[in-house]
């Protein structure tokens, strides 16, 4: 994980320095990637308040935001709202958020020439009302502003005062493993000022923003004590609003950098507790060095609520489990309790297997083809039931019995999942049933409630019959059809449930001994298990014809339209798929009539020529190379049969059996005419070792093009030909050679280990004993690096 260290921390609208500042350890849970619903039914967003939504269980260091980048924003929107009210028989919005940040945007995304401009202007105005002297700028704004009015001048005094502090706190954005050395503000004479005018002023609104300014400018001086000095002679006097938290943060930061952890972290709990725009900053900042450290700060809190902040945060990086059962016993009504059971419940999630999969004992975990084992049903639920955490359903089960949280009907929703996963189907449907009285009336709500249902009736069934089929029917088509279409959104998880239905669909009928539905379901759901591996269903005969029947079945019942609407291949993609068969097996009359039925000449075009041979096989240069024709599949097939036609009535035996030997290389996974096959079907990859076995055999075969170049030598009438012709024999040696050679490797790791980079291969040996004086040779020597450390060995 990529540390990040951002420079550019504070703003005159923001503001908290993270002295402990560095990646949160334990990345708060989960895997290395973000969890965004993919392995997920329970959306976290449906019943906890925004504030907490980086705090949700995640990969990343934040939940959908990875690191905290608003340092500089965090507060624009308030400030410029506080502002605007407090001038608004003034100055007009547009000209506060000017000297505020330069435009109407955020300072953190807005035009630096901008910031820049406004920062000057702010500066000579204040040397105009010292001197009152009239300069450049305050006679420009004389004609758009009241300059002579208290507030006003009050408003851009402060502005003034301010930005001498932004010379510290802001800096460019930097990204570094390495830490960024803090700017100090050295000026305790402009600090003693900004002080000076809280104590004398008498307008509440500039003495608050004075009094929080006073005590950032300590913080980044070299007298920070005095920060905490000021901060603790003063704080009665100050209303308990967003700049009494940010300011309190600032202490705590303070605190964490002259090492009184336990003194920090308490702090910094009061702010997460009562400041919901800091919840990120509280949460990356608190940090308890050990236990005597967190029982010390547990020891802090006068009552609790500050109990149940604590807990609070130190939950999100320790055990849910542990501080929901905390804050549940200090204040049942604790609105952290909210955010803390969708991280157990998502942390649940992450222990079920959704894919009816096991891996088989292989023994390398790498090889991305290795076969897997699909479960039953029932071995499938079987296996997740154990991975229940009883602890957690427990804690959750006697708190939704109790009923007296602050939002029940979560806690209910989330017992009936649970009860669900569990296999508690009744009780489940309970639990929804009493939800549905109780949850708010929004979209996400009734999202959510509506996708826990299915999962559960879904679960409830163990073998398919008519009967239960239909209870699933009308969610099957809102889910697979209707969400993608219709949910503009980006919170509702409901990825995961298509992908597990279809998977359980997809095991039931295998259950039945219907590979067709079976098929239709997983396709979509577990692509094949590895990449590139493309589509083994259709390496059996039978399989491949009871599809193309199904697929233009008149009558399909609701079911079999539902798995017929989701499948990714069509009719065309099976013919395609016949007809690049019959190619590599040389009948072409057959492959024409496949590729008829598709949509070939419109779609798949080779992008090089696939009937030049060139010495180098480099398709890249190949489809960057010239070329007076552009070659659908189709007009390669017809040309194939024209040469193959004329090859039968001996016409140009020579140039046509060549060519013919060049387009069936070229389709092989040597040539420069990959995207002939490289289907849904087939596979693609770069190596032949992503494609499953029957397809690499197939792509990497060259029986064929070399029975073409021994013909094509046979008829050759002059030793520049012949020579031609034993060099391309020499490609289809060499790739027969390694084609043997790494179909017997157990791991990629000692592939090389005989040191063979290659061998003199027998058509090396004759172009070099017999062909030598010809032009070809020349060519081959100056293009073929093995051919030219062959023959100087």
């Amino acid at each position: 994980m990529k540390k990040i260290f951002l420079n550019k921390f504070f703003l005159v609208s923001s503001g908290v320095l993270l002295f402990a500042y560095g990646v949160i350890y334990a990345c708060g849970g989960g895997d290395d990637w973000d969890f965004f619903g993919y392995n997920s039914n329970f959306t976290p967003e449906t019943f906890t308040d925004k504030s907490y939504s980086p705090l949700f269980l995640s990969g990343d260091v934040f939940y959908g935001i990875g690191f905290d980048t608003q340092h500089n924003s965090r507060f624009n929107d308030r400030i410029k709202s506080d502002w605007n009210e407090y001038l608004k028989t003034r100055l007009d919005t547009a000209t506060v958020n000017y000297f505020l940040i330069g435009d109407s945007t955020p300072r953190y995304y807005s035009d630096k020439n901008k910031i820049s401009e406004s920062k000057t202007e702010i500066t000579q105005l204040h040397t105009f009302f010292k001197t009152q002297k009239a300069n450049e700028t305050s006679l420009k704004w004389a004609k758009k502003i009241n300059l002579k009015d208290d507030k006003t001048k009050s408003f851009l005094e402060f502005l003034y005062l301010a930005q001498k502090i932004e010379t510290v706190s802001i800096g460019d954005d930097y990204w570094s493993y390495d830490p960024v050395v803090a700017k100090t503000f050295d000026d305790l004479k402009m600090i003693q000022s900004i002080e000076n005018v809280y104590n004398t002023t008498s307008d509440s609104f500039l003495k608050n923003r004075y009094w929080f300014l006073t005590v950032k400018a300590y913080f980044y001086s070299n007298s920070k004590q005095k920060a905490i000095d000021f901060f603790n002679k003063t704080e009665k006097n100050v209303p308990k609003n967003v700049l009494y938290y940010r300011a309190l943060s600032y202490i705590a930061g303070i605190n964490y950098q002259q090492k009184n952890y336990s003194t920090s972290n308490y702090l910094y709990a009061q702010v997460f507790d009562k400041c919901p725009e800091m919840r990120v900053v509280t949460a990356y900042s608190f940090h308890p060095q050990n236990e005597t450290d967190w029982d010390k700060s547990l020891a802090m809190a006068k009552d609790n609520k500050e109990k149940a902040a604590l807990w609070a945060i130190h939950g999100y990086y320790k055990d849910e489990k542990q501080a929901v059962g905390k804050i549940y016993e200090l204040d049942p009504k604790s609105e952290h309790l909210n955010y803390l059971l969708t991280r157990l419940v998502n942390k649940q999630e992450q222990d079920i297997n959704n894919s009816f999969q096991v891996k088989s004992n292989s023994g390398d975990y790498s090889d991305y083809s290795a076969p897997v084992v699909r479960q039953t049903v029932a071995d499938n639920k079987k296996e997740n039931q154990t991975k229940i955490d009883k602890k957690g359903f427990d804690l959750v089960s006697k708190i939704a019995a109790a009923g007296n949280t602050e939002k029940p009907y979560l806690w209910d929703i989330a017992l009936g999942y649970l009860q669900t996963l569990k296999g508690e189907y009744t009780s489940a449907d309970n639990n929804f049933n009493k939800v549905e009285k109780t949850m708010p009336n929004t979209e996400l709500a009734k999202y959510q409630l509506r996708l826990l249902r299915f999962v559960n009736n879904m679960s409830k069934i163990d073998k398919l019959t008519d009967q239960n089929e239909k209870t699933i029917l009308v969610d099957l088509n809102w889910l697979y059809q209707e969400l993608p279409k219709t949910y503009k959104g980006q919170e509702f998880r409901y990825q995961n449930a298509s992908s597990w239905s279809k998977n359980y669909l997809a095991t039931l009928y295998r259950a039945k001994s219907n590979p067709v539905m079976a098929e239709l379901f997983v396709s979509n759901s577990d692509y094949y298990s590895y990449w590139g591996g493309g589509n083994a269903f259709y390496d059996n005969e039978k399989n491949l014809l009871d599809m193309k029947t199904f697929l233009v079945k008149p009558n399909k019942t609701e079911i079999e339209k539902i798995a017929f609407g989701i499948y990714n291949l069509k009719l065309k993609d099976i013919n395609n798929f016949q007809a690049v068969q019959a190619t590599f097996k040389n009948k072409i009359p057959e492959a024409i009539v496949f590729m008829a039925q598709t949509d070939s000449v419109q779609y798949y075009t080779f992008l090089g020529n696939p009937f030049n041979g060139n010495i180098k096989d480099c398709h890249d240069c190949d489809h960057t190379a010239y070329q007076k024709k552009k070659y659908s599949q189709m007009d390669f097939l017809t040309t194939i049969k024209a040469m193959q036609d004329k090859l039968a009535k001996n016409e140009d035996v020579y140039t046509n059996s060549l060519l013919l030997g060049n387009a069936f290389y070229n389709i092989t996974h040597f040539g420069n005419g990959r995207t002939f096959y490289e289907i849904n079907i087939v596979g693609y990859g770069s190596s032949p070792y992503s494609f499953r076995d029957s397809m690499r055999k197939m792509i990497t075969d060259c029986s064929l093009p070399k029975m073409y170049y021994q013909k094509a030598f046979e008829a050759a009438t002059t030793k520049e030909q012949k020579a031609k012709c034993t060099y391309m024999l020499a490609k289809c040696e060499r790739n027969e050679y390694y084609n043997k050679k790494y179909s017997t490797v157990k791991n990629w790791w000692t592939a090389n280990d005989d040191k063979i980079n290659f061998l003199a291969w027998n058509s090396f040996k004759i172009l070099k004993n017999q062909y030598s004086d010809t032009k070809y040779y020349q060519d081959v020597i100056a293009e073929c690096g093995y051919f030219n450390t062959y023959i100087n060995q």
